[in-house]
């Protein structure tokens, strides 16, 4: 019986795989940005089924900002100014790996260059996600990916006000892997982005 496990937003769990327990290695720059149609002032309670590590900026009981349709996020003085919302934290979550995707190390950047527009990430919102990441997976044999879509999002429940139109939150959980093995192809399904729109990304990385 696999064991659920804490996790860092790269959160543990058995994957089988050769029933190789997975170690988690922290939750990675999961960030929210913020696309309103005209300057609004946005309430964002983010609930965990665990434990914040990091925010920025603080959270405290929750972020209060002012969003501006380029994406500018001021606080509400208007002293400050950000361009998304950035946090870390554990999860009691376990990921789903049933479905995903090996990709050669060399062949990453464009396999997800081609899988993040399709889950609806702009172009200055994948560049932001792969430089991150792409350092740290391109000198792998192969990598198993796989987002992770409701059984996230139940463990991480975003609540914003006013609602928005458009949600797209993607998280990647992903392992380097010496050999190739078979996995059903998962299918990308990305939201068209209408009105108010909200996206955040963030990436989970485990090794056994």
């Amino acid at each position: 019986m696999q064991k659920l496990m804490k996790t860092l937003f790269t959160i543990a769990m058995l994957f089988v795989a050769g029933c190789t327990p997975l170690i988690d290695r922290g939750v990675k720059k999961p960030v929210i940005y913020f696309y309103p149609q005209e300057t609004t002032e946005v309430d964002i309670k983010l609930t965990l089924d665990g434990e914040f590590i990091a925010t920025y900026p603080k959270y405290n009981d929750g972020w209060k900002i002012v969003a501006e349709p380029d994406g500018t996020l001021r606080s509400l003085d208007g002293t400050k100014s950000y361009y998304c919302l950035f946090w870390e934290g554990t999860l009691n979550y376990k990921p789903d790996f049933s479905t995903g995707f090996v990709v050669k190390g060399s062949e990453t950047e464009a396999f997800l260059e081609d899988a993040l527009a399709k889950l609806g990430l702009s172009e200055r919102e994948r560049n932001e996600f792969i430089i991150y990441w792409l350092p740290r997976m391109q000198n792998n044999a192969y990598n198993l990916i796989s987002f992770q879509s409701q059984n996230y999002t139940d463990h991480a429940l975003l609540d914003i006000t006013p609602k928005p139109d458009t949600v797209i939150r993607v998280m990647m959980a992903w392992r380097a892997l010496k050999e190739s093995i078979d996995i059903e192809p998962q299918e990308l399904d990305g939201l068209e982005r209408k009105g108010f729109t909200v996206v955040e990304w963030g990436g989970a990385e485990y090794t056994s």
